[in-house]
């Protein structure tokens, strides 16, 4: 197979941008981890015309599809979990070619994922699953529960992958299998919820308490980013200045769900500031030095 596709990677070879060439190959019939093509080509650049571009091929009975992706583009990927099959592709697939070793430190960055990534991506996920968590609530209290029992699965997805960067790893596609492995607290909520006997409106009012439970106790150390950002300055913060703050702008669509959480945890606690108005105040917020 590798002959066939030699002349298109080594074009790309012998660019003085490319660092790195990685072949993914379909190691059964359904394969989404390579878009069910036979073979995955990943060819990292350090500029290009495109950010991503791919191209798909056929050749004696297979099929081929290239990604061209810049490398800014690609860490945004890893470090946003904006595409995760690129992660596996760069964990599990096999290097055609290496210029200084580029491939070789990018293998070793995503096994080592240092402490300063790796809060920013909890406090994505984190972010991620309170939001979802309270959609789930709001459904069952109304009534909803099929909705209710789809938000469930959503917030068992996020808590998963937040229980894998706990323990430093990069969530991957099959995040369950990785769960299983590294925290099992996790592992079985999800596997008392799709298994359960119970009627799906006790099942999912079983959930919600285990949840609640869970998620408090990872809310402090998964609201790290934030509330070092929080510590950086002994005044009030108004929500206007921590959504406009670098290192919160990852996770500033889910920033209101965040505070009203951690404000609920008293983690955060909110601060009035007189205006103009009679009796209308700035809201502003502060960490709870008691928590």
């Amino acid at each position: 197979m590798e002959n066939f596709l030699r002349p298109i990677y080594q074009e790309h070879a012998s660019d003085a941008d490319t660092l790195g060439i990685l072949i993914m190959e379909r190691t059964k019939q359904n394969s989404p981890v390579t878009d069910n093509f036979d073979v995955i080509l990943l060819i990292i650049m350090k500029e290009a015309k495109q950010d991503w571009h791919v191209k798909h091929y056929e050749f004696d009975d297979k099929t081929a599809a290239m990604h061209v992706v810049k490398e800014d583009v690609l860490m945004e990927w890893i470090d946003k979990s904006g595409y995760r099959r690129a992660v596996e592709w760069i964990i599990y697939g096999r290097v055609i070619f290496d210029r200084n070793e580029y491939i070789y430190h990018l293998k070793d960055q995503l096994r080592d994922f240092p402490n300063e990534k790796r809060n920013a991506r909890k406090m994505l996920e984190f972010g991620k699953l309170v939001k979802s968590f309270n959609e789930a609530k709001d459904l069952y209290e109304s009534g909803d529960y099929k909705d209710a029992n789809s938000k469930i699965l959503y917030s068992l997805h996020y808590l998963a992958r937040l229980a894998v960067i706990e323990k430093g790893y990069y969530p991957e596609v099959t995040v369950w299998s990785q769960v299983k492995q590294i925290d099992l607290e996790v592992y079985k909520l999800y596997e008392e919820f799709i298994e359960g006997n119970e009627e799906l409106e006790k099942r999912i009012q079983l959930m919600i308490i285990a949840m609640d439970f869970v998620l408090s106790s990872r809310a402090l150390a998964s609201s790290q980013q934030l509330l070092t950002v929080m510590k950086t300055k002994d005044t009030p913060w108004s929500y206007g200045e921590l959504i406009e703050h670098p290192d919160i702008k990852d996770f500033s669509l889910d920033l209101t769900a965040i505070i009203s959480y951690l404000i609920e945890k008293e983690i955060i606690m909110t601060v009035k500031q007189e205006t103009k108005g009679i009796d209308v105040y700035h809201r502003k917020y502060m960490i709870n030095e008691e928590s």
